[in-house]
């Protein structure tokens, strides 16, 4: 029972999506409609992504470029910094979560032995906060927008240059935030920042190979059946291992949610209500329904009921910010803090500082800057959506 309770707590966006899709078959029966609700390109590249970051991590990948970084960077600021800007920086090409998983128990490591809790648990707040905002740039940044790109065929200098200035301005937030909230100039006081693996410099050339394959078929130049079977392929090959880390769980999920929605579209009573306010407000229905259900499955839910794909970007994106699972990205920092915190408690009988509180504050305080800066971009006399339009005429 503490098994099924834990699993249950650890993935409830699963065990919810997968109990609404179950209880939506009852109200639309399964027929033949229901094999169109499977958008399987998104799930082949998704699952293709997650196969090689996982590989690019077992040859020490990301280890080692850390490593190389931090030999440079000597005060806590620095290296809180630092790590924050990987985090916005990795995120863009390698998923949020993928880029938490990798660099929050590295920061731990690195950052502990300076004693300094409270620093410690503002520093993985930030880093939170950078990886969900700089994968907002690229379709490949999180699973929304991937989602999102594909669903709505926007072509990719559009996708970049509407998220381009809640990128920039994101940016400038983040390294404010670090010089505000990581205070004093402490060294690190010798510690080791772990061993570094002798990286293998065939399986980095092919990893990114496959990875390119991946970005050329997100971009529509390949077919994704062909990017998948090479990128299976060769994972099957050299480093079976990786597919022990691919995300099943979100992957379901987004089954679960391909069938939710396709039977909530074919109920007219729901898709009228819902079409009315998404068509009216469809930034803020997608960062407050992104409070609620996390920005993945909000994405996926709005996108049913209207034709504004940018707005679901934006508003998806933003929506990130916020509670706790308004990213389920952010789930996996706060894992990792709470880990911590119970192993300091034990040891050192050393209260945390409450990290849910302080995240919010933080998170809400970064919604409400970019949130007011939609505002400026819709509301001007030359809005940025009219300089979208000319740059997409022009091409």
């Amino acid at each position: 029972m503490q098994k099924i309770t834990d699993s249950i707590k650890n993935n409830a966006i699963l065990y919810i999506s997968g109990l609404l899709a179950l209880i939506s078959c009852f109200i639309v029966k399964p027929d033949a409609k229901y094999l169109e609700y499977i958008n399987v390109r998104v799930l082949a590249i998704l699952f293709g992504l997650m196969l090689i970051v996982a590989a690019l991590g077992h040859i020490g990948t990301f280890d080692i470029l850390t490593n190389k970084l931090l030999a440079r960077v000597k005060t806590y600021r620095s290296i809180s910094l630092l790590m924050s800007l990987m985090a916005f920086f990795m995120s863009m090409f390698l998923t949020n979560d993928v880029s938490l998983v990798t660099l929050v128990p590295f920061a731990i490591m690195v950052l502990a032995p300076f004693g300094e809790n409270r620093k410690l648990m503002f520093t993985l707040i930030i880093m939170t906060v950078a990886a969900n905002l700089g994968s907002m740039l690229t379709p490949i940044g999180n699973p929304q927008n991937l989602y999102l790109y594909d669903n709505y065929k926007i072509p990719l200098p559009e996708f970049l240059l509407l998220m381009l200035p809640y990128s920039a301005l994101s940016l400038l937030l983040i390294v404010a935030l670090t010089f505000i909230l990581i205070k004093g100039s402490s060294e690190l006081p010798g510690a080791s920042k772990g061993e570094i693996k002798k990286l293998s410099t065939v399986k980095l050339i092919i990893y990114i190979a496959l990875f390119v394959l991946n970005i050329l078929t997100v971009i529509g130049y390949i077919h994704f059946l062909i990017s998948l079977a090479v990128t299976v392929a060769a994972m099957l090959i050299m480093d079976r291992k990786s597919f022990k880390k691919a995300d099943y769980n979100l992957l379901l999920t987004f089954v679960f949610f391909f069938v939710l929605i396709g039977n909530i579209g074919r109920i007219d009573e729901i898709t009228g209500a819902l079409s009315g306010l998404v068509s009216s407000y469809p930034v803020p229905a997608a960062i407050l329904s992104s409070q609620i259900i996390s920005n993945v499955p909000a994405a996926m839910l709005l996108s049913a009921f209207t034709e504004d794909g940018q707005s679901l970007i934006i508003g998806t994106n933003l929506g990130g910010l916020g509670t706790l699972i308004a990213s389920m990205a952010s789930l996996i920092t706060y894992r990792f803090h709470a880990f911590f915190a119970k192993e300091q408690k034990e040891k050192n009988g050393t209260k945390q500082d409450s990290y849910i509180a302080s995240f919010t504050v933080i998170n809400v305080i970064m919604l409400v800057i970019l949130f007011g800066l939609y505002l400026i971009l819709n509301q001007t006399i030359f809005p940025f959506s009219t300089l979208t339009a000319i740059c997409q005429s022009s091409s």
